[in-house]
């Protein structure tokens, strides 16, 4: 790929945008599904539990979410204008059970302690304040609630020809720094790895991720 493709291609991981934007968004729903179901896994999901996803994409994987417990609420929340029409487009069929909020990044529009259990995957890399917005997560939700924080460990990321444009990365120790200089008191690690395809080319790489699970 070129510069400029690469450049193009970060702009719209970090916020899809137009045609291009569901296109990526769909490959981002694709390379990223593993990550996502792990994290969806780890949630542990209950009965009549309102659920929060941040950076929600496509939302292609919301029926797996629905289907995991009775009575479920969710939300997704989204910087991106394509991805937050394109998520209600796919998932027309679950209108009483999910909603999608558009929203500018930085103050998560709801009320104090509103989540059971909040979820984001792949988001991290693009949060502006991200000690601030972690402490946005803690407060929205519940006092006995589960946050999964899902990332690609920097050494992987930093072998992508993409993460040089506006990407900031993170260690495993780096991450739990940060969560330490917030409310949170409790985290977790969870290494994982996997072969996927490249999102920049066809080529298979080497995947090593980390799922913390974080509490209050």
């Amino acid at each position: 790929m070129e510069k400029d493709e690469l450049k193009i291609l970060a702009q719209n991981l970090a916020n899809p945008q137009g045609e291009k934007g569901i296109e990526i968004g769909e490959m981002m729903n694709a390379t990223n599904i593993s990550m996502t179901l792990e994290s969806i896994r780890t949630l542990l999901i209950e009965d009549d539990e309102n659920i929060l996803e941040i950076g929600h994409g496509n939302a292609g994987h919301l029926k797996n979410i629905l289907n995991r417990a009775q009575n479920l609420k969710y939300t997704g929340v989204d910087i991106s204008e394509t991805m937050h029409n394109e998520a209600k487009r796919l998932n027309k069929n679950f209108e009483s059970q999910a909603g999608f909020v558009l929203y500018e990044g930085k103050k998560l529009p709801f009320e104090d302690k509103t989540f059971d259990k909040i979820f984001t995957v792949n988001t991290v890399y693009f949060w502006e304040n991200p000690v601030e917005f972690l402490n946005e997560i803690y407060r929205v939700l519940k006092r006995d609630g589960i946050f999964v924080l899902t990332f690609g460990q920097r050494k992987f990321m930093e072998t992508l020809p993409f993460t040089e444009y506006n990407f900031t990365m993170y260690s495993n120790s780096e991450m739990e720094e940060l969560v330490a200089e917030s409310h949170f008191k409790r985290m977790k690690i969870s290494e994982k790895e996997e072969d996927i395809q490249s999102k920049s080319g066809n080529e298979t790489i080497h995947r090593i991720y980390t799922v913390l699970t974080i509490k209050k």
